[in-house]
């Protein structure tokens, strides 16, 4: 009898490890969760669509006003899908929440336009934006898209170490990424103010058509925090650390933000910055001459590889689940033995990424996407009004969206609306955007054949 249970706890011990061995590692705490919630926002945008929103509306006001509103966007944003972290803490996160709010096939759609263009196009524009800032800043020789490539892979080859591993390397370019802009905003706050005139008031009626359109560079410039989810089967307590981590992020994002702002305008002025197409390093080259000027851009580097190395370490996941539904090359699901971490997946992100960036063609593909991309956020807002209405009650400290289902509905009707304005004035690109979208159809049915729905 006693051999007999031997046995027994023999067998179990060995189907134990067997599946662990095929399973993600839980390795992640609240600090790292944080890192790339931050890390999934912050990127060049910060350092160079102040500019772009100044060119839009003319008085310091309005242009503080998309920051503030965008802010509160994504603070709303956060508050969802820490509801949401806290009801299904799933690997691949928003892939889940679709999934099981809407349909399997909605889901694939999802990640279908996220690994083929949405994610890959993203990362090889940044990549190659930090390889223009690299070889100014170092004088090599290599060629602009030899480095994004070379820094693509290089981060490929680190993250299928573990995310451990990976995630050691992104918390540290985040703290280096918050370093560059406390270090604008402290500069820039010393400075003496710009002389500059008072900026005559617009009427309410001219004032709301040029708002609208500041809010989509803005909206975009705080897009990202989404990304976190998709680690939650790697967080050690997802149902704690990824609700405080995605409000603990973005509220830090928000201040950085509206700080870089309020700076830009004390030491240009409204009218300065939106002459200019490069903000902060104008800031602190008026303030520190051209050592100034090259300080920033070293920052604006760290931040884009900063931004890749989120990327890289949280998107594979997505594709990671889409595998174990069965609807993605069996292959991708595949776990490395020691590394614990999805090498396949995050393998096939690296080389495709890579692939785009030598295309050259990285531009146009974000320019289809963009209102797909909104209309996927609107969904998972909406998501959380599917799992209210399934189940309505709770256990006592679960996570709560404040104002709910108001706020959900201003959430969901935020993305929706940039969706619809996108298709408006980009028809041509929306369109190509949509065909994409229905070419996944046929082919998610045809990774479900023969499988029982």
């Amino acid at each position: 009898m006693l051999a007999r249970n031997d046995n027994r706890t023999s067998l179990t011990r060995v189907n134990e490890q067997a599946e662990e061995s095929t399973t993600l590692a839980r390795r992640l705490g609240l600090f790292d969760a944080t890192m790339i919630v931050m890390g999934g926002i912050i990127g060049a945008g910060i350092f160079i669509n102040p500019s772009v929103v100044a060119r839009l509306v003319h008085t310091p006001a309005l242009i503080l006003t998309p920051w503030i509103v965008g802010g509160v966007i994504a603070l709303a944003g956060a508050f969802v899908y820490a509801e949401l972290a806290d009801r299904k803490p799933d690997v691949g996160g928003q892939y889940a929440y679709i999934r099981d709010a809407f349909h399997p096939m909605v889901a694939f759609l999802y990640g279908w336009t996220l690994l083929l263009v949405t994610q890959t196009g993203g990362m090889a524009a940044v990549a190659m934006t930090f390889a223009g800032y690299f070889r100014e800043l170092t004088g090599t020789s290599l060629t602009t898209s030899a480095l994004a490539v070379g820094t693509l892979l290089a981060l490929t080859a680190i993250n299928c170490l573990g995310v451990r591993a990976g995630s050691n390397v992104q918390s540290a370019l985040m703290v280096l990424k918050i370093l560059a802009v406390a270090v604008l905003v402290i500069v820039g706050v010393s400075a003496p103010a710009a002389n500059v005139s008072t900026p005559e008031p617009l009427g309410s009626g001219v004032i709301i058509a040029p708002l609208a359109a500041a809010m989509v560079p803005v909206l975009f410039a705080y897009g990202g925090w989404q990304t976190a989810s998709f680690v939650s089967g790697e967080m050690r307590q997802p149902r704690r650390d990824l609700p405080r981590a995605l409000l603990i992020g973005v509220v830090g994002v928000v201040v950085l933000y509206v700080g870089v702002n309020v700076v830009c305008l004390h030491v240009l002025g409204a009218g300065g910055l939106a002459a200019t197409t490069t903000p902060a390093s104008e800031v602190m080259r008026r303030v520190l001459g051209a050592p100034g000027a090259r300080l920033i851009a070293t920052g604006i580097a760290v931040s884009t590889v900063g931004f890749l190395s989120q990327g890289m370490l949280t998107a594979p996941r997505v594709y990671f689940a889409m595998a174990r539904d069965g609807v993605f090359f069996k292959a991708v699901a595949h776990v490395g033995a020691r590394s614990r971490a999805p090498v396949v997946a995050i393998a096939v992100q690296g080389i495709w990424a890579s692939v785009i960036a030598l295309s050259g063609r990285y531009e146009q593909i974000l320019n289809y996407v963009v209102a797909l991309d909104a209309v996927f956020f609107g969904l998972t807002g909406a998501a959380l009004l599917v799992f209210r209405r399934r189940e309505p009650a709770r256990p006592v400290g679960g996570f709560r969206m404040p104002g709910h289902p108001w706020t959900t509905i201003v959430f969901v009707a935020a993305f929706w609306a940039l969706a619809v304005n996108t298709v408006i004035q980009n028809p041509r690109s929306a369109g190509i955007g949509v065909l994409i979208l229905l070419a996944g159809v046929p082919t998610y049915f045809f990774w479900r054949r023969g499988r029982p729905t």
